[in-house]
């Protein structure tokens, strides 16, 4: 044990809007001891390690809101827990995590933090937090630290972990529309949208994608067919049953051809422009062992293209070119394409690079390559010897802008022959500004779930926003995929109102879902019993594909331990604001920390959606500040808040007697007779108050909304 110590008391991971930000965090509770008593500035050498550990320290703002601000507080003073959060963010950064958001906060216990950060993967998180707190306290202790080592771990744990840059691109672009998305496995297949109105992604597949069309393109020789057969540019060509076979059929074509793997794909086992029968035997070999049948095709001369069709348009072209290295008379080819090749700063092991590096041990192709040309591997080729080592290499140079529309039209009618709605269209011209009939070009292949890193990282040219392309695609006119969302929270009165605006629903015609703490049930059949007003819970509701509208009731607890199961709701309701036993594991202690938990439940309220608040609690009647929709006051008719919100012209629903008036300024829209429900129940008049204000948010009919209540017995 060091002279210094941080504790490590508790971590969460909260997965969704909570009492931090909008976005998952992860969430830990520590302990900095003695640490509490000595601020950075009073550790000998502390500044100077971290700050050299970390330079990229100096782009965070923190507090002072300029370039360096953090480390300005970290020369003139701050605790551990500060630092804590800052280091775990800066990690997360380095590893391609970003992560901007962080908060540390003391608790009532001196010495106990709690610190949160902005978290798009709870494992790398974690990690990450762990390792802070290591490096730190290396840096404190003047104990060294391997900083490059733990950002490659956490660097490979971003590449395997979280979302290829394909499905990222699509999701961040459905974000960017406040369209949300839900994380359906650990690989990339994601939710866009809730309920009824969502979409499923599969990095370029989605759920609009035809399992025949996809069936199709795997198969070479039928896509050739019928894009030949609606008088789509292919080449002649046949599948092949041997190497004998193989060279017959590339006579019979003729010179010089192309061989490749009928089922193939990401240009595996492709060979072009051959021209003998070895090549042609040799290139069979290589098919082969990269699918299931072989075909021979006629050459086309030209650069290989891949444009990128969405729906029925183009978004998207970018075209190959080759690798060569150029002898000096004293390096094998092998060295010469270490340097002249594989030293392109654009070249990389990872999908971060648009261009892969060359590795000759484990490219078939590029050896068979300079063996028809009479080299190996430790061959010195003489000086000023051009050697070819890929034709057409990567396909990663944008040529959006240069695509004739004769070529974009013939790509985008391969797509709708074959069955795709998202497809990547293989075609080799050798000018692709002309018409493709002009120049003999063809299209070579019809590809479906199409890789987007080319188009998002191009060796050449800027990114395109193939992204967004898809999500308009998916979402057409401004549709953000979502189904009407209610979110019920408070320390009393909770599970009434859920369930009667669940029933409201109901009546109104929606299949709707409830989350609360008597089950959750969907079309008013109850699918699980218990308490389930949590996170898993209503998280259930929003998968379901069928469910057009969803109630979920959110207690404290939820929101603390778990947070929010969506990102926004259409209606937000907050009965009260009591002390509620129980929450002082989490250092809640008053009446006015509670209201800084349960004001989650406001601060998601969509623009165009209402919170609707208790207008006889005053602490929640102060949220309605915080509500970036309407507010609805519901309470009893006395109510000051009630009154002046009416003058103002807004909405209330109030008691009156023994009715619930719905009023909006100064018209009285109809009331309902609480005798007959209240009569045979126990609730409270404000809860069914309450219930009534959401239903009127959601727009359901007031008689609709009357039936609800009158039905009330039946639900509870």
């Amino acid at each position: 044990m060091g002279k210094y110590d941080i504790k490590i008391l508790r971590i969460t991971h909260l997965r969704g809007p909570n009492i931090w930000t909008y976005r998952p965090v992860l969430e830990a509770w520590v302990d900095i001891g003695t640490l509490e008593d000595h601020p950075s500035n009073t550790i000998p050498g502390f500044y100077e390690r971290l700050s050299s550990w970390l330079p990229t320290l100096i782009e965070h703002r923190c507090g002072i809101g300029e370039r360096g601000g953090f480390l300005q507080r970290l020369r003139d003073g701050t605790w551990a827990g500060h630092i804590l959060e800052h280091v775990t963010i800066e990690l997360q950064n380095l590893a391609g995590m970003q992560s901007g958001f962080g908060k540390a906060r003391e608790t009532s216990t001196r010495g106990v933090y709690k610190v949160a950060v902005r978290s798009r993967h709870e494992q790398v998180s974690r990690t990450a937090f762990l390792a802070a707190r290591e490096l730190i306290l290396a840096a404190m202790e003047d104990r060294p630290y391997d900083v490059a080592a733990t950002v490659e771990k956490l660097k490979d744990m971003v590449d395997s972990l979280c979302l290829g840059p394909s499905t990222a691109c699509i999701v961040d672009a459905a974000t960017g529309r406040r369209i949300p998305s839900i994380r359906l496995t650990d690989g990339n297949l994601v939710q866009l949208g809730y309920g009824i109105r969502s979409r499923r992604i599969w990095t370029a597949e989605t759920d609009l994608t035809s399992a025949i069309g996809e069936t199709i393109s795997r198969d070479k020789d039928l896509t050739k067919s019928l894009l030949q057969s609606c008088g789509v540019p292919v080449p002649e060509g046949r599948i092949v049953e041997s190497p004998e076979d193989a060279w017959e059929a590339a006579e019979d074509i003729g010179l010089p051809a192309v061989v490749k793997p009928v089922d193939g794909n990401h240009g595996r086992g492709v060979s072009t422009d051959l021209k003998t029968r070895a090549e042609v035997e040799a290139a069979y070999r290589l098919a082969i062992e990269e699918g299931s049948e072989v075909i021979v095709e006629r050459f086309i001369p030209g650069n290989e293209h891949r444009l990128l069709v969405v729906g029925q348009r183009v978004v998207a072209a970018a075209r190959g070119e080759t690798a060569t290295v150029v002898g000096d008379g004293q390096s094998t080819v092998a060295e010469l394409i270490d340097r002249q090749i594989n030293s392109d700063p654009r070249r990389g092991s990872t999908e971060e690079y648009p261009l892969n590096v060359v590795l000759l041990e484990n490219d078939a192709a590029v050896r068979l390559e300079l063996e028809r040309q009479g080299y190996a591997a430790d061959s010195v080729p003489e000086a000023n010897v051009e050697v070819l080592i890929q034709r057409n290499g990567n396909v990663a140079f944008d040529v959006t802008d240069l695509i004739h529309p004769d070529v974009a039209e013939a790509a985008v009618l391969a797509a709708r022959i074959v069955g795709l709605d998202i497809a990547g269209v293989d075609l080799v011209a050798e000018d692709i500004s002309r018409p493709l009939e002009a120049q003999g070009g063809a299209i070579v292949e019809v590809n479906a779930g199409p890789g987007l890193l080319m188009h998002l990282k191009p060796a050449n040219g800027g990114p395109r926003p193939v992204g967004r392309a898809i999500v308009e695609h998916l979402f057409p006119d401004d549709e953000a995929g979502r189904i009407p969302v209610v979110g019920i929270t408070g320390t009393s009165g909770t599970t009434t109102v859920a369930k009667l605006v669940a029933n409201c629903l109901h009546l109104s015609g929606l299949r709707t879902g409830l989350a609360c703490s008597d089950g959750v049930f969907f079309d008013q059949r109850q699918v699980e019993r218990g308490d389930r007003s949590n996170w898993a819970s209503a998280h259930k509701l929003l998968l379901n594909r069928a469910a057009e509208a969803a109630v979920c009731e959110n207690g404290a607890r939820t929101l603390l331990a778990e947070g929010l199961a969506y990102d926004r709701c259409q209606v937000g309701v907050v009965t009260d604001i009591r002390h509620a036993e129980g929450l002082e594991e989490f250092y809640i202690h008053d009446t006015e920390q509670v209201y800084n938990v349960l004001r989650t439940q406001v601060d998601v309220v969509l623009p165009d959606g209402v919170a609707v608040l208790n207008a006889d609690d005053p602490l929640v009647t102060r949220m309605a500040e915080l509500c970036d929709g309407e507010v609805i006051f519901f309470g009893r008719d006395d109510a000051p808040a009630i009154a002046a919100h009416l003058a103002a012209g807004g909405r209330a629903v109030f008691v009156r007697n023994k009715n619930v008036v719905m009023a909006h300024g100064t018209e009285e829209i109809g009331q309902i007779d609480l005798a007959s429900p209240m009569s045979s129940t126990q609730v409270r008049a404000e809860d069914i108050a309450a219930a009534v204000g959401a239903a009127w948010a959601l727009k359901i009919p007031f008689d609709v909304i009357r039936a609800g209540v009158e039905t009330l017995t039946l639900v509870l």
